[in-house]
């Protein structure tokens, strides 16, 4: 059964592009353009097996979002991958803080995102 990866960032051709390797890669793509739109998803009980979240969005940002999905029951323990052009050690601390799993820096290769989400989803 295919897995499902939930990919939030207010940057449609990163969520074209991002949704179209892992598609090609056999994964099953939830998207949403905003922190907003993805705890909606979330309140309603969508079902994934990944979250991948940019960091920096307008509104809420991708830290925020991270707190507040490991404060809904179901998702305390599903893994969560930062894509984001940030590469700061205090980000990335910040990050884990909040119950980030690891960290992707943009632009990744199709190869460096796919090896990164196997390490995290089984």
């Amino acid at each position: 059964m295919a897995k499902t990866i939930f990919l939030v960032d207010d940057s449609a051709t990163i969520l074209l592009s991002v949704s179209s390797i892992l598609g090609k890669a056999g994964y099953t793509v939830e998207k949403a353009a905003s922190a907003e739109e993805a705890l909606q998803k979330f309140s309603a009980g969508v079902k994934v097996d990944l979250l991948i979240t940019d960091l920096n969005m307008p509104g809420m940002n991708g830290i925020e979002l991270i707190k507040k999905v490991r404060s809904l029951g179901p998702y305390r323990f599903l893994p969560i991958l930062f894509l984001t052009t940030e590469s700061q050690q205090s980000r990335k601390l910040e990050a884990k803080a909040a119950g980030a799993s690891g960290w992707i820096v943009k632009p990744a290769t199709a190869d460096d995102l796919l090896n990164t989400i196997k390490l995290v989803i089984r």
